[in-house]
């Protein structure tokens, strides 16, 4: 067909107007693949804070200095709209004395750590009969009232998974274990540590107890310590087994903690952003290097790396998420305060610094073409197409409320749980190339996420 010479001027002026106004595709490929060979920003993060601040509980004074140092860190490396965005919380704090110590049928000192909401028992300790329980359940299904005046013992059998599952029914040990042993009667309750590796560091975490059942102290014993006291059980031909437990813990009432937040600006605002999330803060017997500094770089670093190749179409906002570990409290103020504005798509950091192994989207069937592009974009970083439903890391609550887009992109949990709430977790566990991969992985996803013109999940 010919074009009328209006016609025909008419296009090529907006073929003009379209060439000069439109930015080039962007090559996000090629910004992974820099990140790989060479990324800088994830070790920058995660050794600045781990070296400049250390610990950070949840409500303290140090975790404050952990996102006044973010805050800098963000503004330094090229962020735009950082911000410590407040709220309140209630905070407890470990106290100075954790001591556990057999004085019958075989005296020695064992290696003890309280856990997160535990109770004190007073500087002068209690010392009481222990009870043991292999399981949960086991200790479920003890009477009612047939641990008065007694110390708990739980243990579990958790060993290494790559994707750390293992966790989800070892877990409850810590998780639930205090409360029903309280509720039974029982004056403290001490666990086997909710973790794989077997040196003398116990693993932290939270615990909880039943709405109406008092908090007592509750504490977590190193894996050969626990290992030890099972084989006391087996020698002690029924002789009891008498413990005299210290923990000194304290809550401090309602304190201010934060969420950190800041962007790399899109060129269409009227898109809703892409959520890159981790936590800033950590338990104190560790410097939250695995847990979860490394997450909080390596969000930070793919969406830096991302425009270097051009900004892209929609906004990413780093959210490093304040108060995780004792109770997803910056997860679910972020969500209060941001939940009439709508994310395109979440996904968290929070399991480490090893390589990512396997995507997860919960739009393969809502958006099979997205799932596709992206699942075979990370393909040549080793990373399989898994076959489940993402459902977010702790801190995207807002992902969840929203009922939106998440991806799950899943790190090698193989040795996750020798470090995990430990003095252990120090940034000389980071395997640098494996941390590359990770912000590679990352880069890619993003990258695609983050130009993507279309709704990731559609209505």
């Amino acid at each position: 067909m010919k074009l009328a010479p209006l016609a025909l001027a008419a296009l090529l002026a907006a073929s003009s107007l379209s060439a000069t106004t439109l930015p080039p595709p962007v090559d996000v490929g090629a910004a992974a693949d820099m990140a790989l060979d060479s990324d800088t920003i994830a070790w920058d993060f995660v050794e600045g804070i781990t070296t400049e601040v250390g610990p950070r509980q949840a409500g303290t004074e140090a975790e404050k200095r952990g996102r006044d140092w973010a805050v800098a860190w963000l503004k330094r490396t090229g962020f735009a709209n950082v911000a410590d965005e407040p709220y309140q919380m209630p905070t407890w704090v470990p106290g100075e004395v954790h001591k556990a110590e057999i004085l019958s049928p075989f005296p020695q000192p064992l290696v003890i750590q309280p856990l997160g909401g535990s109770a004190s028992t007073g500087p002068d300790g209690i010392t009481a009969e222990v009870v043991e329980f292999e399981t949960v359940d086991a200790l479920r299904a003890a009477p009612a009232g047939s641990l008065a005046g007694k110390i708990a013992y739980v243990s579990h059998s958790m060993t290494p998974t790559q994707d750390g599952s293992q966790y989800g029914f070892a877990g409850a040990a810590r998780w639930v274990a205090a409360g029903i042993a309280a509720s039974k009667g029982a004056v403290a309750t001490v666990i086997k540590s909710v973790g794989t590796d077997y040196h003398r560091n116990p693993h932290t975490g939270g615990t909880s107890f039943p709405e109406g059942v008092a908090p007592t102290p509750a504490g977590a014993l190193s894996l050969p310590d626990a290992a030890n006291l099972e084989r006391m059980f087996d020698r002690a031909n029924g002789e009891p087994i008498r413990m005299k437990l210290t923990l000194t813990p304290r809550d401090l009432g309602t304190t201010t903690s934060g969420n950190v937040v800041g962007e790399i600006v899109g060129r269409d605002p009227s898109l809703p952003p892409v959520l890159v999330a981790c936590h800033i803060d950590s338990w104190w017997n560790g410097t939250g290097a695995f847990d979860d500094g490394a997450g909080c770089g390596i969000v930070a670093a793919a969406a830096k790396h991302v425009a270097t190749v051009g900004q892209p179409l929609r906004t990413i906002r780093v959210l490093m998420a304040g108060a995780e570990e004792t109770g997803l409290w910056g997860s679910r103020a972020y969500s209060a305060a941001h939940i009439d504005e709508p994310i395109a798509v979440g996904l968290e950091s929070d399991f480490g610094a090893d390589r990512v192994w396997q995507f997860e989207s919960n739009f393969r069937e809502a958006n099979p073409d997205l799932h596709a592009r992206v699942a075979s974009a990370v393909a040549r970083f080793g990373v399989s197409n898994g076959t489940g439903i993402a459902s977010g890391g702790a801190d995207i609550n807002i992902a969840r409320d929203q009922k939106t887009a998440i991806i799950d992109l899943s790190q090698d949990g193989t040795r996750y749980f020798d470090l995990h709430h430990t003095p252990d977790d120090t940034l000389d566990k980071i395997d640098p190339e494996q941390l590359r991969q990770n912000v590679a992985v990352w880069t890619q996803v993003v990258g695609i996420l983050a130009n993507e013109p279309e709704p990731i999940l559609p209505r």
